[in-house]
């Protein structure tokens, strides 16, 4: 670590060719999102890409989460004309169900009914040339070698800049105060600093390619995502405007490595497609014409995500098994969220240290998002009877289920991303993890006919909150950086729920003892008249809503 640090500021100074506010390591879609919104804040990034674009990446299955994003960043309607198949869900065969199965995204998404199917040479590329039309200085072919950390400030060790290697092999030095680094799975500064923690439940491996002449699936299912467990692992299967189909294996990793040193990636990938009838018969007339690529680095997290000058974004920070297609998702996502924390932190420095840590639990909250669900998929195949699947199970204990909250909150009450909640239901799940999400979906329910049945006389009830709930100052993300504002936490959603100012005030004031009515007449006291019928209404939709959420734990007579 000591060779990484400097003398001091004046010793980059004088080796340095440039400088920039904001250096970003990367330009797939976490370190494209994060330039570009950064430039549009007026700052000036330098955007460092190993490759020359457009280049070779797998993820080509988009979620509807990620089509705000793609508009905010003003790439959608490129994204649009492309020629990309439009992506209308998924279809499985898997679980109980002996046939394939679909699932639509408009079952849960009216203004996003369907994604795409992108090919992201080309996708990737759109979004670069976005963050070069906004302003951001791209140097493709420029590969960053290691981070400079400057141990002479006061915060002891700090990013000073990095050292990179110029399209021509020239040495180069850029001097900066903060680095994005959205380096990928090579993970930078994760690997220099050794803040990798592998996840010890997904210890698979894939190995893909691409086919011409795959079979698409039957209408109106011809563009979705194909997936296939069989008794080593599971299959994908994904179309693209190209012609082409990608194509991968999902395996143990120990097993898929001696089968790939004993045969060949090639070989060993065609063994596998021959186990899967479904798949064999969609590619019966097909030939693979790019691959394989094997991917052995699997499921990790790096912590912390955010340090003294850096902050850790997409592939980068962490890496989920690919069954709910979260890749791009999550680098678009912490792509945003990275843009917000560094305006935030070059505005108000004093931000800065708040502001990270939230940035990690939001970036953790959606990781283990899908990474319950894929544990759930995992547990949930008990028709295959094989080394994969039994290794891969969930006891039916208490301690198998932890944190038993967090798989709960998978389920119960969370808005969708994807096709994951549908995917679940044609599992075998285990029975205590269906009867918590059961017990906790019917108490929702049963909670909201309470409240329907005393909204009549709500105004004399008095709201008593969940022992453990509090209000806490913390930065949220808003207006496209992190400003202080209100988060309420309570012991089943200990990583907080974001309250706007009226939220925040009225569960300031809610003891137990003062009546709805009461808590109105105060937080109307000095609101033009016109507002009070708004502030009453708007006071009777959040009690329903925390009231619901179990927030409120009950409604006393006053």
């Amino acid at each position: 670590f000591d060779r990484l640090t400097t003398s001091g500021p004046m010793a980059l100074t004088g080796q340095s060719d440039s400088s920039a506010d904001v250096v970003v390591i990367g330009g797939g879609p976490g370190g494209s999102t994060a330039a570009t919104m950064l430039s549009r804040q007026g700052f000036r990034v330098l955007l460092l890409e190993r490759e020359s674009f457009p280049r070779e990446h797998v993820g080509e299955s988009l979620l509807p989460a990620s089509m705000p994003v793609l508009d905010e960043l003003g790439v959608l309607p490129a994204v649009q004309q492309a020629g990309f198949l439009p992506k209308w869900g998924a279809t499985m065969l898997w679980g109980r169900d002996k046939t394939p199965w679909s699932w639509y995204f408009k079952e849960t998404n009216q203004t996003y009914p369907h994604s795409y199917q992108v090919w992201r040479p080309q996708f990737d590329q759109l979004l670069l040339e976005n963050s070069r039309a906004s302003g951001v200085d791209v140097r493709e072919g420029h590969r960053v070698r290691e981070i400079i950390f400057d141990a002479n400030n006061a915060g002891g060790n700090r990013v000073a800049g990095v050292t990179y290697e110029d399209a021509a092999g020239h040495q180069r030095v850029a001097n900066t105060s903060l680095v994005v680094d959205a380096s990928g799975q090579g993970g930078l500064v994760g690997r220099q600093l050794g803040l990798r923690s592998w996840d010890s439940f997904f210890q698979n491996l894939a190995v893909y390619g691409y086919f011409t002449g795959s079979q698409r699936l039957p209408a109106p299912a011809e563009n979705n995502i194909f997936i296939e467990a069989y008794s080593q692992g599971w299959l994908w299967n994904i179309p693209l405007h190209n012609g082409w189909a990608s194509v991968g294996a999902v395996v143990d990793s120990t097993t898929g490595q001696r089968g790939i040193q004993q045969s060949s990636a090639k070989n060993y990938r065609l063994q596998q497609i021959a186990q899967a009838p479904a798949m064999s018969q969609l590619l019966n007339n097909a030939e693979m014409v790019a691959g394989p690529t094997l991917v052995r680095d699997w499921s990790y997290v790096c912590q912390p995500m955010v340090g003294d000058g850096y902050i850790l974004v997409g592939d980068a920070a962490c890496f989920v098994d690919p069954l709910f297609s979260s890749g791009v998702h999550l680098a678009l996502m912490s792509g945003v969220m990275a843009a917000a924390y560094v305006t935030a932190a070059l505005k108000d420095p004093g931000i800065a240290k708040a502001a990270g840590v939230v940035y990690q639990e939001l970036y953790l909250k959606e990781y283990h998002h899908f990474r319950e669900l894929a544990r759930l998929f995992y547990s949930s195949n008990r028709t295959a009877e094989s080394y994969f699947w039994e290794a891969r199970r969930i006891l039916d204990v208490d301690d198998g289920l932890s944190p038993r909250n967090a798989f709960i909150q998978t389920v119960a009450g969370q808005p969708p991303r994807g096709y994951e909640r549908a995917v679940l239901g044609h599992g075998t799940l285990p029975p205590a993890f269906v009867g918590s999400v059961q017990e906790v979906e019917l108490e929702r329910v049963r909670r909201r006919e309470v409240f329907e049945d005393r909204l009549a006389h709500l105004h004399n009830l008095s709201p008593c909150l969940e022992t453990g709930a509090r209000l806490e100052r913390k930065p949220v993300l808003t207006g496209g950086e992190f400003q202080w504002g209100y988060v309420l936490t309570t012991p089943n959603r200990p990583e907080g729920t974001e309250c706007s100012d009226l939220v925040a005030v009225l569960l300031s004031r809610i003891d137990g003892r003062t009546s709805v009515a009461e808590l109105i007449a105060k937080l109307q006291q000095g609101s033009e008249e016109p507002q009070t019928g708004q502030i009453d209404q708007s006071v009777l939709g959040a009690l329903k809503i925390l009231y619901v959420d179990g927030v409120i734990a009950e409604l006393r007579s006053a």
